[in-house]
């Protein structure tokens, strides 16, 4: 029997080979075997994206693995305004990623194709970040509270605040400032799925027995869409969403719109 012992893989993986590294990462599939393998965090980790792959491969702050250490070491780069050290922190939607040493500021969004898009902001939007509320439960004592799409649990949160919808928490005290209610009319963006990165307002929700409930949405050009009700976050009250939003403000274009677009900027240069 000592000589049939099963030997058993113990805990995670702690590799990711390169091909199975989530598309949005925009990694080349010929700089090496294997892609940063993202730690335990606040997000899943094909919606995230590590810290090393925002100052090498987005930022350009660095050049190797081991440059990117060293600039984290120094504790240089704030995530949600707390200094991070771990290479592969899982930043996702919606963090803010401050880097006081150059008084830069950034908050990670979708673009339309549904890649992360690093949107630079002011100091004054840097202060508070957007949160969708997953579950709102009664723990001890009869203390309520809430959990949030990144992990967060918030005691004694406003009594109206349900399900789905988002609060505006502000960063240094960790506190709700104001919330925003999912309802139609509300502007809206879709944080997954093929429509991921699109911005529009709610039109209807479908409930069906059994099924997912169904969002309509429309964006500003008159295109409308659909998607679970999972995949869409409110973004502001009305129309205007609270958050500065990156270029192309969520419209998605045709191929044929793409190609005029990139032909009128060919002539203009």
């Amino acid at each position: 029997l000592s000589e049939c012992k099963i030997l058993q893989a113990r805990g995670l993986k702690k590799h990711l080979k390169r091909l199975n590294a989530p598309k949005h990462w925009d990694l080349d599939k010929l700089g090496g075997a294997f892609a940063p393998k993202p730690s335990s965090g606040p997000h899943k980790s094909r919606e995230c994206l590590p810290l090393v792959l925002i100052i090498r491969n987005k930022l350009k702050y660095a050049l190797t693995y081991r440059e990117v250490i060293s600039i984290l070491m120094q504790r240089h780069i704030q995530v949600d305004g707390k200094v991070r050290t771990d290479k592969t922190y899982p930043a996702g939607f919606m963090d803010v990623v401050s880097i006081p040493k150059t008084n830069e500021n950034f908050r990670l969004l979708y673009d339309t194709k549904g890649r992360f898009r690093l949107h630079s902001i002011r100091d004054e939007e840097a202060k508070f970040k957007l949160c969708k509320v997953r579950t709102i439960q009664v723990g001890q004592k009869g203390i309520p509270y809430l959990n949030t799409y990144d992990g967060r649990t918030i005691r004694y949160p406003d009594p109206l605040i349900k399900p789905n919808d988002t609060i505006k928490l502000d960063l240094e005290e960790n506190k709700i400032v104001d919330s925003i209610k999912f309802d139609v009319g509300n502007v809206v963006m879709v944080t997954g799925g093929r429509n991921r990165g699109r911005v529009g307002v709610i039109k209807n929700r479908e409930k069906h027995k059994g099924s997912f409930e169904t969002i309509h949405i429309q964006d500003s050009t008159g295109h409308e869409f659909a998607t679970r009700l999972g995949n869409v976050f409110t973004l502001g009250k009305g129309t205007k969403p609270w958050v500065s939003l990156p270029k192309g403000k969520g419209i998605k274009l045709t191929i044929i719109e793409e190609a005029r677009k990139r032909l009128s900027a060919q002539q203009a240069a």
